[in-house]
């Protein structure tokens, strides 16, 4: 079954192509890992999957997701869930952590009067924050957490809907090695089933085992989509960085350097 599908976007800003006639296709159950120079359309991409960008108005312009063309915005976010760092607002909120991740069932930033909050709510915030170790801070305020710490708060918002897919664009941008590692560890657990999982990052280390499709992305164009085997290595990268990368793999997990 389909998870999405994109034919022929472009973005524009500015006068400049930031995506040029890119398209792409999923299918469920598929976990795919995203990699490029900075300023290569990502995270643009990422935001179109989403329908949180939309691209110029083409007639060769399609996309659907799960089959169907047409969302309901407030429906498709209980569908498709984002981790960016576009989330960084929340990073600075007095809210506790555990209503951040329970507001997520209502897309907002946490709960105002309007919200008719349940004990169901709260026991699916609870469930999601035992899975990213953040049970016991839940009623501390985001402000007050580590860089990791709210990074993990986001990923179980994200989750606590049960989305079939899920978008981490740069989830672990800021941590250091244990954490990644760790959040590496927390997002594999998210990877079953048939959830489609895409994952943009600059760091190879984060490629959970489970991704087997890597698409490479330079100046706003998929410039080859294929397997781990086929992409991750120095002569391919250095063609894509233009410059010497040098890539290692141990127990599945691949690093690179210059």
């Amino acid at each position: 079954m389909e998870a999405f599908t994109i034919e022929h976007a472009s973005v524009r800003r500015d006068g400049k192509y930031i995506l040029k006639d890119v398209s792409l296709h999923a299918d469920m159950g598929e976990h795919i890992a995203i990699i490029g120079p900075n300023g290569a359309g990502k995270s643009t991409l990422i935001d179109v999957i989403a329908r949180r960008t939309y691209p110029l108005a083409l007639d060769e312009y399609r996309s659907s997701i799960l089959g169907e063309e047409r969302w309901m915005i407030q429906e498709l976010k209980m569908r498709i869930s984002l981790v960016s760092p576009s989330q960084d607002e929340f990073f600075t909120s007095s809210y506790p952590a555990r209503e951040i991740v329970a507001s997520g069932l209502h897309s907002s930033l946490g709960f105002d009067f309007h919200h008719a909050v349940d004990d169901e709510d709260w026991i699916k915030a609870d469930r999601e924050l035992e899975k990213t170790g953040m049970l016991e801070k839940k009623d501390r305020t985001m402000n007050t957490l580590s860089t990791g710490e709210k990074r993990r708060v986001l990923l179980s918002r994200a989750a606590i809907t049960a989305p079939d897919i899920l978008l981490l664009d740069e989830a672990s941008s800021g941590l250091d090695f244990p954490s990644r590692a760790d959040l590496r560890n927390t997002i594999a657990g998210y990877a079953t089933g048939d959830r489609t999982i895409v994952m943009v990052t600059h760091e190879l280390s984060e490629i959970l085992p489970s991704m087997n499709r890597i698409i490479l992305m330079k100046n706003g164009t998929i410039a080859a989509d294929g397997s781990k085997k086929d992409l991750l290595r120095s002569d391919i990268l250095s063609d894509l960085y233009e410059r010497k990368v040098t890539v290692a793999e141990k127990d599945g997990i691949f690093t690179a350097f210059c």
